[in-house]
């Protein structure tokens, strides 16, 4: 069954998911190591997980969990990257699905960005949320969610094998 996992601590359209996933009677998982508090929605279908404080606590329970038919909410592309490399699928807050294609750039771009910032420069944060971001995530999320539901039906692929 396919769960959805979300990056809970700064995550601006927890709503949005929850009203999807109950419409799809979808698991939630929330995850959040408490440093900003989530307030529970009282859902039956979804699970506030509370993980020990630390950088990465709430990436890490996520990324030993997340497996091919799943979906993961998340702006950090770190995360994005582990949860592709397991089978799962990811999505910005923004509605960008994260790709085997597009998560290298990401990277790389988050790494240059980050070096910027070291060196004193000013990168800016993400631009704020709009309405426009809102529906494209919930189109987004329905699109992630029906193909990550194919392809936890389906076999995973066969490795291949080179004839010599």
């Amino acid at each position: 069954m396919t769960v959805l996992y979300i990056d809970g601590d700064a995550c601006p359209v927890r709503e949005e998911a929850f009203r999807v996933a109950t419409r799809l009677n979808l698991p939630v998982k929330v995850v959040s190591n408490g440093s900003r508090p989530v307030r529970p929605p009282g859902l039956p279908n979804v699970e506030m997980v509370l993980v020990p404080e630390g950088a990465d606590a709430a990436d890490d329970w996520i990324a030993e969990r997340a497996m091919r038919g799943d979906v993961c909410i998340t702006a950090d592309i770190p995360l994005a990257a582990r949860c592709l490399a397991k089978g799962a699928r990811a999505l910005s807050f923004k509605g960008r699905p994260w790709t085997t294609d597009n998560i290298g750039g990401a990277l790389v771009g988050r790494t240059i960005s980050q070096g910027m910032r070291d060196m004193g420069q000013m990168t800016g944060g993400p631009a704020p949320l709009t309405k426009a971001d809102r529906s494209r995530f919930l189109a987004a999320l329905d699109a992630e969610i029906a193909a990550a539901r194919r392809e936890a039906a389906t076999p995973p692929p066969r490795p291949w094998v080179p004839f010599e």
